[in-house]
């Protein structure tokens, strides 16, 4: 854990909910959106608005133990049962589960309200028993927090039971019973311990009892597992029951607690810290809301000296920090929001990792342990580093450590380094990879098939070499690999530019296919192509693969496209890159746009009402206040893949900013 908790600040949070969802009773659309809450270490506690887990990854906590990965899951839900008047005919179970057989019990008929901001806050009806649940995470701690607050009619009295369902897995995998057995012991009347191997979690309460009466739930099913092809039924055991008791109307609070950490911990105390945060954080409620996504992905990671750091988590629930989603979203997530020691931090932390003009593609889930297998993060790590520079005028910083990184980068590149990733002598261009390997940001790989490698000459790549030459001064090279890429990727006005190019003999084989990766040979700093080169570049991209939610990967009239993403992942990888709609390559596109159109005011209008169906999306689709990760090229546009997303937030944000909204 961290020795200097402000190495990560909290999220910016408003005193009153920013999502409110009326749900009156009704499972859907509600079973299909989800919300989100996160620690700062990586960890987090997600599920949907009605309370069912339709995913293995949901859960009240998700504990990172190796900051920020080692997530384990150690309470996925609590099991809420109401019995009236201590009749054992009155009992009503206020929860939501899905089973193989179907939904038992069926709580959402109860649940009335959903709001959501620095807590997830659930108002039910339980037969005229109102109850209010609210879900908080201690920040830069692996404690949850879950209130509950009762209050029968007049007269009557109502037993308030929570059975706390426990896991303690690997948050990638499930848990089936006959396979594990849990130790249990007790903590003081109001509480519980549940070890299993070397990690335990600690529940107590802060009023009532606990009751010990250990058994298994089976058969939950992960609807959205299954969709994806993946471990869908999972047996969930838990060690007993809190019981609380309210009478006569009066309000009856009781807060279960669920930690790696015992300690004393104190609800509204955490409420007041991050409330605290939040002055002076946002300029309109659209950048409030935006500010308050982009703080979930920023977390703690320890620097290679030990020291403090800070990271970017690529998207939740399952990604940990890449470096090309790092530098990518960094921008968006720290610069524009003036958040210059964090981007400082993570600068540093990766440039202290940089090894043979790469930096780390991503950190192991289990050992931390950096792994260097992408052509692109180190060139968006000089683009990040300069824009760093830019926009935080540090310059000691940026020639103490950023700079000496970026020389590395490019000197690693021009005398070539991992996986054949160099400069061509003949044109100055970066080529890489092979068949087998998958190195640029299209990187699906599945049994073996890399269903995009992009071995050769990829445009962005080639783009991001010629913005980081110029960035150094390598004025001379630049002009070089100028002149060359267009010989080597100009296709014509009405088609733009290649997306691969491999040498044949006297000339390129290019590969043809439509895809988006070519915008960026026009958003970045520096381009290689001449203004009217640009233009048609736009243009082309406008009209092939601009849609309601950002760019899709591929031309509707190529053979590959495919519209659709779902199955199991060797389908949905072939989908991936193929066609599924990609939010954060709006970023890049606006960019590019608003540049050939010098940013006159109807192009910025243009570009607010490009970037309106993200802002909208966040209020009701998918991941509440979160940005998702793809989304279906066919109609209704479907949001798939990840929920909720780092760099599709931050060029959301980013371009908000910019724009004024």
């Amino acid at each position: 854990m961290p020795s200097s908790p402000a190495a990560v600040r909290p999220p910016a949070v408003a005193a009153t909910p920013v999502y409110t969802i009326e749900t009156h009773g009704q499972l859907e659309p509600h079973l299909s959106q989800e919300w989100l809450l996160t620690n700062g270490l990586g960890g987090f506690a997600m599920s949907s608005v009605v309370g069912c887990n339709t995913r293995k990854y949901h859960g009240l906590l998700v504990a990172a133990t190796l900051p920020p990965v080692g997530r384990v899951m150690v309470v996925n839900r609590i099991g809420e049962v109401i019995r009236l008047d201590g009749d054992n005919d009155r009992t009503l179970e206020f929860s939501v589960n899905q089973f193989e057989q179907g939904f038992h019990p069926r709580g959402y008929t109860y649940l009335r309200k959903f709001e959501l901001w620095d807590t997830a806050r659930f108002e039910y009806d339980v037969e005229g028993v109102a109850v209010t649940k609210e879900v908080q995470l201690l920040w830069m701690k692996n404690v949850a927090a879950v209130r509950y607050t009762l209050r029968p009619p007049a007269g009557r009295s109502a037993e308030l039971s929570l059975f706390p369902f426990v896991s303690l897995r690997d948050f990638h995998h499930i848990r089936r019973a006959g396979h594990v057995t849990f130790e249990v012991t007790h903590r003081d009347g109001r509480g519980v311990n549940v070890g299993y191997g070397t990690t335990a979690a600690c529940l107590w309460s802060d009023a009532g009892r606990f009751e010990e009466r250990q058994d298994w739930w089976y058969s939950h099913k992960y609807a959205i597992e299954a969709e994806r092809g993946q471990d869908d039924i999972e047996d969930l055991f838990t060690p007993g029951r809190f019981v609380v008791e309210a009478k006569g109307g009066a309000a009856t609070t009781v807060t279960i607690w669920v930690a790696l950490e015992p300690g004393r911990y104190d609800w509204d105390a955490e409420l007041k810290r991050r409330q605290g945060v939040a002055k002076g954080e946002a300029t309109s409620p659209t950048i409030q809301r935006l500010v308050r996504a982009a703080s979930d992905f920023v977390v703690y990671r320890k620097a290679p000296d030990g020291s403090d750091g800070t990271s970017v988590i690529a998207g939740y629930p399952w990604f940990a920090d890449w470096g090309r989603d790092t530098f990518i979203a960094l921008p968006g997530l720290l610069l524009a929001t003036g958040r210059f020691e964090q981007a400082r931090q993570v600068l540093t932390v990766f440039a202290n990792y940089v090894s043979d003009g790469m930096i780390p593609n991503r950190f192991d889930d289990y050992n931390n342990e950096p792994h260097y297998n992408t052509v692109d993060a180190s060139l968006w790590f000089v683009h990040a580093a300069f824009q760093y520079l830019r926009r935080s005028e540090d310059g000691k910083t940026f020639a103490a450590v950023l700079l000496p990184a970026c020389r590395a980068i490019v000197e690693g590149y021009r005398r070539g380094t991992r996986f054949g990733i160099r400069m061509d002598d003949r044109d100055g261009l970066i080529t890489q990879g092979d068949a087998h390997t998958q190195l640029t940001w299209m990187d699906a790989k599945c049994h073996g098939v890399a269903f995009t490698p992009r071995q050769g000459k990829p445009v962005e790549i080639n783009a991001l070499w010629y913005n980081a030459l110029r960035l150094m001064k390598e004025d001379s090279l630049a002009d070089r690999v100028r002149e060359n890429f267009s010989k080597a990727f100009w296709i014509s006005p009405f088609r733009g530019l290649a997306d691969v190019v491999n040498d044949a003999g006297s000339g390129y084989h290019r590969d043809t296919s439509l895809r988006p990766n070519q915008v960026y040979a026009v958003s970045l700093p520096h381009s290689p192509l001449n203004e009217e080169q640009q233009h048609a570049v736009v243009e082309v991209v406008r009209r092939e693969l601009l849609m309601p939610f950002g760019l899709r990967t591929l031309a509707k009239n190529e053979a590959a496209y495919r519209p659709q993403y779902c199955g199991p992942q060797p389908e949905r990888d072939a989908a991936y890159h193929n066609g599924a709609v990609w939010a954060w390559l709006i970023g890049g596109f606006l960019d590019a746009y608003l540049k050939v159109n010098q940013r006159s005011e109807r192009a910025t209008e243009q570009a607010r009402e490009w970037l309106r169906p993200l802002l909208h999306h966040m209020e009701s689709d998918a991941c509440i206040g979160q940005v998702s990760e793809i989304f279906e090229a066919r109609e209704p546009h479907r949001p798939v893949g990840c929920p909720a997303q780092a760099w599709s937030v931050a060029e959301v944000l980013r371009l908000a900013i910019e724009l004024g909204m």
